[in-house]
């Protein structure tokens, strides 16, 4: 079966993350969004850790699900067209910061298990380490190579992904985390990886340029700080729903399908700049400034498009044989956002959001595979549109750098104003549901505590400097170009 799977998320009991990172709020949107298997996050954190041996039962070999009358509350909540089943896989983010060769090395590793006896034998071994208890991704002062060899030793089947490589403060691959290979981080344990995780601010595409990457499978995920953010990037598997099929997907590449993308641009580090002084720079205009603000003189950060022209060698449009493919999408609500020209969060278009998806589906689904056509008859002319130019990759770009989200559209401004003068685009729609308990759509979940309105802080950081950065190249490539293929 073909499915989703989004395996890098957090739980509420990491720093900055939502307090509805919970079981339930975050099987509510994995329905939503149309993801069938949900890495936990955080199995090191003692109260997580005991929340999800409560809260869950065995599913398929090495899956989890929630117990009946747990998911059965929360089914009652959605539309009869997000009724799919979800599963839960063991996994948790790892923060290193350790001195090799007289330097410092931060580097985020992603730790997947199959039980919770193994999870629990890789937490006392760590719990030795250090305070796995102050934050859901803890901090270790721990050599990459040493955590890698504590995976392997907890238990069969336990595997290490690399988390988001090329992100420039905490990655393995990042500019400013001290490898430039895969290899001189694990060392002689090397061989035990076969996954790499690409990150918010690159895709495949870029990664086909470094020959090293060649025998990792590139995966994708959302690294979700709430569960409205699920499934902003995933990974597609083509497998029985079995942990162990998953794992051997990625080790082979059979029934591993490819991942879903942002468009790197819209990622917060796609290119080089200092927030600060809101300079954004492409990497040959940093090497022409020495790596240093040109406004005040301080070090830019050097972003991911950068680092990847460092380490590449081959030329951009090389793809390895046999790769996977992969689409560049655009979150659903951003879309219906910009139509609407009202804020993201706003309930004109959570309501619209709700009222699309009980009529075709999952946002994923709407976004990859709904005909336009029926998008279109269900009354919803501009976002048809917006969905063709989606799949064409015919999007318009301003790209992140130094920690600020960028910003995707489909539409220019004039677009948009000529459509105002048509009647309401949506007057048609049936209105969303008021009562929290419908079983036709919800919006807005109620468990213990209310979900919030899908969180869009990309857009939001984007609109509250009004200023554009001191640069931004205008190359057409960078503005609009095709997608890549999947």
């Amino acid at each position: 079966m073909r499915y989703y799977a989004d395996l890098h998320i957090h739980s509420k009991y990491s720093r900055a993350c939502s307090k509805d990172c919970d079981l339930e709020h975050l099987a509510w949107w994995a329905r939503r969004k149309g993801i069938t298997v949900v890495g936990t996050g955080d199995f090191t954190h003692p109260a997580w850790f005991e929340t999800l041996r409560t809260q869950l039962v065995p599913a398929e070999p090495g899956l989890f699900r929630l117990r009946e009358e747990t998911d059965q509350q929360i089914l009652r909540q959605l539309p009869a067209t997000c009724q799919g089943d979800v599963r839960f896989l063991l996994s948790v983010e790892i923060s290193t910061i350790y001195k090799r060769a007289e330097r410092t090395r931060k580097v985020h590793h992603l730790i997947y298990v199959p039980d919770f006896d193994t999870a629990a034998k890789f937490n006392r071994r760590l719990g030795r380490i250090g305070n796995l208890g102050s934050d859901g991704r803890p901090i270790l002062g721990l050599d990459s190579r040493d955590l890698l060899e504590i995976t392997l030793e907890s238990g069969a089947g336990s595997y290490l992904v690399p988390a988001h490589i090329w992100t420039p403060h905490f990655a393995v691959l990042g500019s400013r985390s001290g490898f430039d290979a895969v290899t001189d981080c694990y060392a002689d344990l090397t061989g035990h990886i076969f996954a790499a995780e690409t990150g918010l601010s690159s895709d495949p595409a870029m990664n086909w340029q470094v020959s090293a990457l060649d025998s990792y499978r590139l995966v994708s995920n959302s690294d979700a700080h709430s569960p409205p953010m699920l499934g902003r990037e995933a990974t597609v598997f083509d497998t029985e729903l079995d942990y162990f099929a998953i794992r051997r997907a990625l080790e082979t590449g059979e029934g591993f399908s490819g991942t879903v993308e942002f468009f790197p641009e819209e990622g917060k580090y796609h290119l080089d700049g200092h927030r600060a002084c809101n300079v954004r720079l492409e990497p040959a205009e940093t090497r022409a400034h020495s790596e240093l603000c040109p406004v005040c003189g301080k070090p830019l950060t050097v972003g991911v498009l950068h680092r990847v022209e460092e380490l590449a060698d081959r030329p951009e449009g090389s793809r390895p044989a046999g790769s996977a493919g992969f689409r560049s999408l655009a979150p659903l609500p951003e879309m219906m956002s910009e139509i609407l020209q009202v804020g993201p969060k706003s309930k004109t278009v959570l309501g619209e959001i709700a009222t699309l998806v009980s009529r075709l589906g999952p946002e994923l689904a709407i976004l990859e595979q709904a005909p336009t056509a029926e998008i279109d008859r269900a009354g919803w002319p501009l976002l048809a549109e917006a969905v063709t130019r989606l799949r064409r990759g015919e999007v318009i770009r301003e790209a992140g750098y130094d920690g600020e989200y960028g910003v995707i559209r489909l539409f220019q401004p004039d677009e948009l104003r000529r459509s105002a003068a048509i009647p309401a685009l949506f007057d048609d729609a049936d209105p969303p549901l008021a009562s929290p308990t419908s079983a036709t759509h919800e919006r807005e979940p109620d468990f213990s505590t209310r979900v919030q309105p899908l969180s869009m802080a990309r857009r939001g950081a984007a609109q509250k400097n009004q200023s554009s950065p001191a640069r931004l190249p205008e190359t057409p490539a960078r503005k609009c170009k095709s997608a890549s293929p999947r």
